[in-house]
């Protein structure tokens, strides 16, 4: 009883751990992580009834991009990055100053060539010493500039998923996305490389935009200052034409622009199909990898591999249909890009001939004309990316509006939430009229009336989609739908074991420890678990690093799992079909050391094999019917009386013994 009593002790401690203890991060890694918890989810904005599709999903998109920017704001919030600020402003001035310095170099390269036209050896000498610190200053200015945009791009990249994620990551919405419909398929692509995108290209756009407009503005005045007006005589008379160069510009963007627009309408829908269908290639294949030794045992290959190519033929698809755009567009902007420098020599030269120009004052308007046309056409370069980022940020506020209507869903009246509390009669946990249902409204089980002391076994049965695994979901605060309440003892944890039990990557002994930190445990308790449920042979392996989720087996994964439970040592276990993997004579031996080692805890099974109903003092029965299953019966399988008998005839009498 001693002995008995000194092991729940020294389990306790274990039991009252936090699910997971996290190491301080470094201080590197605190420069680099920024972000917090986002701010409620706005109200998602319902399109009319009498719009037509097409209306419909243009309001969808433009509502898409508004739910994008109420979080992605918020890095230049109260609530934001601290260098948010001072990064942006930093960007902004160091654009203004380059603008500047390429004026100089404009102002240089009329100097240098009217030094040349005029043989002016000392003026040539002089602006060749002057240019070198023109570069290194304008180099200078643009390698920091760089340094500063992508710095903030990382940091509100940071600051962005760090919010996202904590929000995906909160109540188990990670895991109730599976269950409700809405555009959040493959959440690990739209929180990698969609999410990345959508916050590269906004900085890289406006600082374009902004440099745009000001070399644009600098250098029409140039082009006007320099060019002035063109007499042209034409039939007897003479049209002048103001600014021409100015004109010329401004007609010469205005077709490329237009061109491009015409051309690359649908550069948005096709991005977005193509980002989409290369997320499924990518899942396809993740599924692949994760499923390896299933598909192996069952020579399932050749049907995979027809499934991955006809999901890659989709991706090869979208991507010739984005290649047509690409090649239009390349037309366009090639053609540009070889006109514009000639098209100024050429309306320069006539004053050039006539001498009202000198060579200095062309090859300056040809320099600034070139600056004008980049800036006009710098939308016509870059409407490809801000296709791609339009359909980046599209599907990761897709994400984020389904996370927003769980989250609504969790205070929302109008959808049965169930409620979850704390007994005050003792009892180890209490169902009181429960009902489970999908978000839909659909019933799953219904009004079940449950209550489980300490210390009881309780097996869960029923036909198969009865929903056993649903209420063990309920119960663990996974399924929120429904209504009445789950109670648990104040202060007692739960742990759960489903199924196929999950194997995190790192060794084995974070393996074992799991959901706690590794090092909660001496390497000897971990050993010594592994030993009670029959891993002792991989005790010696316990800092090695591998692939173990493949490399263990379905039971191996299972007795991991039980290994954890007796290091966390809990009030209350769930076993949902637990011991599926092992055969009759282990699971017999793995639940007998389970009663042994914790005589004290408290069990609940989901299981269909009926040797289970020794290891167990109750059973409840569910049966599937119309409108949701019920609870047809609840039976003792050993009578309380005996019960203390029994325990410590088999297991001894420990400070638990004679409880039921």
């Amino acid at each position: 009883m001693q002995e008995d009593g000194a092991r729940r002790e020294k389990a306790r401690p274990a039991a009252k751990e936090k699910p997971r203890e996290e190491k301080a991060p470094t201080a590197e890694a605190e420069s680099e992580v920024v972000g917090e918890a986002a701010p409620p989810p706005p109200e998602a904005i319902e399109p009319g009834p009498k719009l037509t599709p097409e209306e419909t999903e243009r309001a969808r998109k433009k509502y898409l991009l508004r739910r994008f920017w109420i979080s992605g704001r918020g890095y230049w919030g109260l609530r934001g990055d601290r260098l948010a600020w001072p990064l942006t402003i930093g960007l902004l001035l160091l654009i203004c100053v380059n603008v500047g310095f390429q004026y100089g170099i404009n102002r240089w390269n009329r100097a240098i060539f009217d030094a040349i036209e005029q043989r002016d050896a000392h003026t040539v000498y002089w602006l060749s010493a002057i240019f070198l610190p023109l570069v290194a200053g304008s180099i200078s200015l643009v390698v920091t500039q760089v340094y500063l945009r992508m710095t903030m791009q990382r940091r509100w990249r940071s600051w962005l998923t760090t919010a996202v994620i904590q929000r995906w990551l909160a109540s188990g919405r990670y895991y109730q996305l599976n269950l409700v419909k809405g555009d959040h398929a493959n959440p690990e692509a739209r929180l990698t490389e969609d999410l990345r995108i959508a916050t590269e290209s906004p900085v890289d756009f406006v600082a374009g935009v902004l440099n745009a407009f000001l070399s644009a503005s600098t250098f029409i005045v140039v082009l006007w200052t320099i060019g002035g007006a063109l007499s042209l005589t034409l039939g007897g008379s003479t049209i002048t034409v103001p600014g021409f160069l100015v004109v010329t510009a401004v007609i010469y963007a205005a077709i490329t622009s237009t061109s491009m627009f015409a051309i690359g309408r649908r550069f948005v829908q096709l991005s977005e199909e193509k980002n989409q269908a290369e997320a499924e290639f990518r899942y396809v294949l993740t599924r692949v990898r994760e499923n390896g030794e299933s598909i192996a045992l069952l020579g399932g290959e050749e049907e995979e591999n027809a499934g991955i190519d006809r999901t890659f033929a989709g991706v090869l698809g979208r991507w010739a249909r984005l290649t047509g755009q690409h090649m239009r567009t390349a037309l366009v902007s090639q053609g540009s890009s070889l006109f514009a420098p000639v098209v100024p020599v050429l309306l320069c030269a006539p004053k050039f001939l006539d001498g009202s120009m000198s060579l200095g004052q062309v090859m300056q308007a040809a320099s600034a004309f070139a600056i004008v046309q980049g800036a006009f056409g710098w939308l016509v370069d870059n409407y490809p990316r801000l296709a791609d980022w339009n359909a980046s940020a599209h599907r990761i506020a897709s994400l984020m509006m389904s996370l927003d209507g769980l989250e609504r869903a969790e205070t929302s009246d109008t959808l049965g939430r169930i409620q979850h509390g704390e007994t005050d009669d003792g009892a180890m946990l209490s169902l009181d009229e429960l009902s489970v249902t999908l978000d839909d409204g659909t019933g799953v089980v219904k009004e079940t009336e449950v209550m489980i002391e300490p210390g009881e076994r309780v097996l869960v049965s029923g036909e198969s989609g009865s929903g056993k695994s649903t209420l063990v979901r309920a119960i663990a605060g996974l399924w929120p739908w429904g209504s009445g309440n789950v109670d648990f003892h104040p202060g007692k944890r739960l742990f759960m074991l489903p199924q196929r039990p999950y194997i995190p990557s790192g060794t084995l002994r974070r393996a074992a420890a799991y959901p706690a930190a590794a090092d909660n445990w001496k390497k000897a308790e971990i050993s010594a678990a592994l030993d009670k449920v029959g891993l002792g042979y991989l005790k010696d392996r316990l800092e090695e690093e591998a692939p173990w989720d493949q490399t263990l087996s379905g039971g191996e994964k299972q007795r991991l799992a039980f290994a954890r439970l007796l290091l966390h040592a809990p009030d209350i276990v769930v076993l949902d079909e637990a011991t599926s993997a092992l055969d009759e004579k282990s699971q017999d031996k793995m639940m007998k050391t389970v009663i042994h080692e914790l005589p004290w805890v408290t069990i609940i099974s989901v299981a269909h094999r009926a040797e289970l109903e020794a290891f167990h003092t109750r059973k409840i029965t569910l049966e599937r019917r119309e409108g949701g299953a019920k609870l047809v019966s609840d039976v003792e399988l050993v009578p309380r009386r005996k019960r203390g008998l029994l325990q410590r005839a088999l297991w001894g009498s420990g400070p638990n013994g004679g409880k039921g």
